[in-house]
Parts: structure tokens; sequence; C-alpha cells
């Protein structure tokens, strides 16, 4: 099966060496953060946020709490996801606002699904509200990376890396938020090792079912 989309997402792997020459142009940086915008969530509700560091002093203060990988000084943006701290009753009202501003939806239909979220969410506790928050937030990493093969962006996604910290140097943790994700962007160095390895897949056939 060949198609322009399956090449990109071919070309697309884990880039482990950027290129610190070679930046993002803010075409395409905003490119990304359209992208991490439209992505869908859960009720809409969206409750994460994009940080995106260019500063080369930052990036090599991260380096050190990412446990010294090299993608995160060298790329051209590091991209941080995050999810909020807490849902408040606040922060579902102001959705239903963005709702009604928007698509001009009448408060009396939009008031009984408004209160029936407040009462869900005040139901949950804290830790399955944040399980719920960071299902959300991988939702829009596996778009971030499908855009990147699209706009032939190279790209990593780091788990291993010390939120706290990075919370700290930030100062994420004052604007209500934890980081989860790192994602440095940019363009490859040609001497990574990893460039022309085959993808390692288990395959169509055994990752499909299908009833016809």
């Amino acid at each position: 099966m060949t198609s322009t989309t399956i090449e990109k997402l071919q070309w697309r792997y884990a880039t482990k060496k950027f290129d610190p020459s070679k930046t993002l142009t803010e075409e395409k940086l905003n490119v990304l953060k359209e992208a991490f915008n439209l992505t869908a969530t859960s009720f809409g509700l969206q409750p994460l946020k994009l940080v995106v560091v260019s500063n080369s002093d930052i990036k090599k203060k991260l380096m050190p709490i990412t446990y010294n990988q090299p993608q995160v000084r060298d790329a051209s943006h590091v991209l941080i996801l995050c999810i909020e701290k807490s849902i408040n009753e606040e922060f579902i009202i102001d959705h239903f606002k963005r709702v009604e501003g928007l698509r001009k939806t009448p408060r009396t239909i939009l008031e009984p699904f408004e209160k029936n979220l407040i009462d869900s969410f005040t139901e949950k506790d804290s830790s399955e509200i944040k399980d719920w928050m960071v299902n959300q937030l991988y939702l829009t990493l596996g778009a971030l990376l499908t855009v990147c093969a699209v706009e032939k962006i190279d790209a990593c996604p780091m788990e291993g890396f010390e939120p706290k910290k990075y919370d700290a140097l930030l100062g994420l943790d004052k604007q209500g938020l934890e980081s989860v994700i790192v994602l440095p962007v940019g363009y490859r160095d040609e001497s990574d090792f990893f460039i022309n390895l085959k993808k390692v897949r288990r395959g169509v056939d055994e990752l499909t079912i299908e009833f016809k």
C-alpha cells in the first residue's frame, strides 16, 4: 500500500540527533500550535497547555533534568505538553461561555449539559480526573506526531524527564500546570544512526480485526 500519507509516516521516526543549525520557521511552528488547538478532546474541554521553548539557555538547563538527552538542547524548539492541575466548576463554565459566544447557542440548551458536566466532575476524585486529562494529552501527542510527519518536521516524544523540576524551572507549577510529555521538534542530523533503520511493527494483519 502506498500513498503520500503513508510515505510520510514511514519517513517519521523518533529523532535521536537533531541538527542544531536548523530551526523551524514561524509558519511551521504555527502549524503545530494550531494542530494542538484543533485536536479533539473529550467534551471539547481541552484541559491542556502547550509550552514552547526556543531559548537556547533554557534548553541547556532542561538537558540535565531530561537525563542528559541531547535532543532538548539541539532541537529547534522543545514542546512541553502539560495538563491542568485541576478541573473545577469555573473551568467548565468558561467552556460553555465559549460555546455560547461562538455558536450563539441559547443558554436554555446549554445549561442542562453544563450542569451534568459539573456534577460529573464533582463526583470524580482528583486521581480519576488526572488520568482523564493525561488521556486527552496523549490524543494531542498523536495528532502532533502525525502533523510533524506531514509537514516533514522531525520530533522525538519523551517521557524520560523530571516533571517536577521542569515545572519549577519554567514556573509551570505557579500557573497550575503539570508537565507530562516533552516533544523536541526540528530537523534531523543526517548522521543520526536511526535514520535508515527499518520500522519494527506488528503489521496491519496482526493489528486489525475486521467484521465484513
